[in-house]
């Protein structure tokens, strides 16, 4: 089976489950054939830009970046609620999140922010922000402020 199936299929999974978790997801590959390691899956998540959502019932659901369903909000409106702050060591900066809101977040700064920021690393409520190379400080704040409203 191919990578390019192994993500149809995937992004079908998304669309019709909850999924709360990686090992949940690699399950459900696995019963359906596929045969891929954690790291894989890893890779394909990023790859397709999925991301991790809290829910109203205090766990996360899996879901594709460009998918959020009607009843939860649009990216920027998760930058507006999840941003906490954002902290500056030598070239690298730190931006802390709500917890669950850091994969949405950095989805979106890489997304809107890619000509200032080279990549992203995200856990739950912590981004690594890489800027590229003579990009000030003043400039990643100032391009992450078009869409982080509260961002200083």
């Amino acid at each position: 089976m191919t990578k390019k199936y192994r993500h149809k299929i995937i992004k079908e999974i998304l669309a019709e489950v909850n999924v709360s978790s990686q090992d949940m997801l690699l399950k459900i590959l696995t019963e359906k054939g596929f045969a891929l390691t954690q790291a894989t899956l890893s890779r394909d998540i990023k790859e397709l830009q999925i991301i991790k959502l809290p829910t109203s019932q205090g766990g996360y659901i899996y879901q594709m970046s460009g998918g959020l369903n009607s009843n939860q909000s649009d990216m920027s409106h998760l930058s507006a609620i999840g941003f906490v702050n954002i902290e500056f060591s030598g070239q690298l900066a730190v931006m802390k999140t709500r917890p669950g809101y850091a994969m949405a977040i950095a989805s979106e700064i890489d997304s809107k922010a890619s000509e200032y920021i080279l990549g992203t690393v995200a856990g739950d409520d912590t981004i690594l922000l890489i800027p590229r190379e003579n990009i000030s400080r003043e400039q990643v704040i100032a391009s992450l402020s078009t869409f982080i409203q509260n961002i200083q």
